[in-house]
């Protein structure tokens, strides 16, 4: 199959994909805040999720502890800071044991079928996995039917996570 154009260059889809794709990467490039924005993984402006919380301490510690921005990992799209380089390394060991779940969005909000944003001080972990709510209010009502709300959830996070 001949990919070249008559006059040497490739076909037009192709430098019409190209193009595109460059102009994309060069809004990205730009834009870093956007680009994070459009990802999957609840994060501030600076792309830091958790709002800079160490997901890690949710685990080991049993309760939020603000990461330091030293002590950081890029994963999933997200920058993710840790209170000590043992988290860092736990977390780099083995993140999806310790990101969380819906993107770090309210677990209850997913569920009725929106994204919010979090409290970190409003957190479970269930099964393993870290779920965070929008406020302690809020919590409470999730707390009503947990695996309820996280079926609901998950069937919601299919559609609501490129939202």
């Amino acid at each position: 199959m001949n990919t070249q154009h008559p006059s040497g260059m490739p076909p037009p889809t192709h430098d019409l994909r190209r193009r595109r794709w460059l102009a994309m990467a060069a809004l990205l490039a730009l834009s870093p805040t956007v680009a994070f924005a459009a990802g999957p993984v609840n994060v501030d402006a600076q792309g830091v999720a958790l709002k800079g919380y160490d997901p890690v301490a949710y685990f080991e510690v049993g309760q939020p502890v603000k990461g330091k921005p030293e002590f950081s990992t890029r994963f999933n799209g997200a920058v993710y800071w840790f209170s000590s380089v043992a988290h860092q390394k736990a977390f780099a060991d083995d993140p999806q044991r310790y990101e969380p779940q819906f993107g770090g969005y309210c677990a209850y909000g997913v569920a009725q079928g929106v994204k919010p944003d979090i409290d970190p001080s409003a957190f479970a972990i269930v099964d393993g996995k870290l779920y965070l709510n929008l406020s302690p209010a809020v919590q409470k009502r999730w707390q009503v039917d947990i695996p309820g709300h996280i079926t609901q959830a998950t069937k919601n996070w299919i559609t609501l996570k490129d939202q």
